[in-house]
């Protein structure tokens, strides 16, 4: 199986393991934030989407971006799912099997390995630059990954198990992925006070992460193992969903 999980706006101050790759499209992510590095504070405050002082940090981080220390790219976020993955307690041998399976979604490398090395940055899906022929980054992705990701998860078993989120599936062209490969896609819901569900941000994220973690740490090969994941009240319900789609609830 390959996984997908989405990148984190949060990141580490610095880690204490050193990565052991590159990044795939590391031309690429060197193109687009040299476009970055070309705009004022102001201007990447409105791209981004973000705060002055937001915008000022990342204006730095761009001007830098060539000469700053990287990081592996599983181990630099500190985002909700990433909180609950805690890579930083991994084995080696989860790592290393990680290396093989974990694809990060990111708007700014397109795809990761987890010890890729990368360095601190924002980038959201909307952002327009020449680089890019004035369309949003996301669009400007899509017809570099979209064979990469089929073609890495034909190469394992064709299955992809999709722990990243829909705002990630525009890097791609999703209705050729799922055409061509068999996509699993866990789905997390909180059972209401009325007894309903409901599908809730923190939970699907803390859930997602901590699922990342349970396929690394005991290196799952096929997609029916994933129904013994339990996390925080979290198990998995056959009654509910199909198999594509399995349903873990938190009672």
């Amino acid at each position: 199986m390959q996984i997908l999980l989405a990148n984190a706006k949060v990141m580490f101050k610095e880690v204490n393991r050193k990565p052991v790759s590159e990044p795939l499209f590391q031309d690429v992510a060197n193109l687009l934030a040299a476009g970055m590095a070309q705009l004022d504070v102001a201007e990447l405050a409105k791209q981004l989407d973000c705060n002055h002082k937001l915008a000022a940090e990342n204006w730095h981080r761009y001007q830098n971006f060539f000469n700053e220390e990287k990081m592996p790219a599983l181990l630099a976020y500190n985002g909700q799912a990433y909180k609950h993955l805690r890579a930083q307690s991994l084995s080696d041998e989860a790592l290393d099997f990680g290396q093989k399976h974990l694809w990060i979604t990111c708007f700014l490398y397109g795809l990761l390995r987890p010890m890729d090395g990368i360095v601190h940055y924002r980038m959201e899906h909307c952002v327009k630059l020449p680089v890019t022929q004035q369309i949003p980054v996301n669009q400007f992705w899509k017809d570099k990954l979209t064979n990469v990701l089929i073609n890495s998860v034909k190469a394992d078993d064709g299955i992809l198990v999709h722990l990243s989120t829909e705002e990630y599936e525009h890097l791609f062209d999703w209705k050729r992925v799922c055409q061509e490969i068999k996509v699993i896609h866990p789905l997390f819901y909180v059972r209401q006070p009325d007894g309903g569900l409901k599908m809730q941000a923190v939970w699907a994220k803390t859930a997602r992460g901590a699922m990342v973690r349970f396929i690394l740490q005991n290196q799952l090969m096929f997609p029916e193992e994933l129904n013994a994941f339990e996390y925080e009240g979290f198990t998995y319900n056959p009654r509910l969903g199909e198999p594509d789609y399995p349903h873990f609830i938190k009672e």
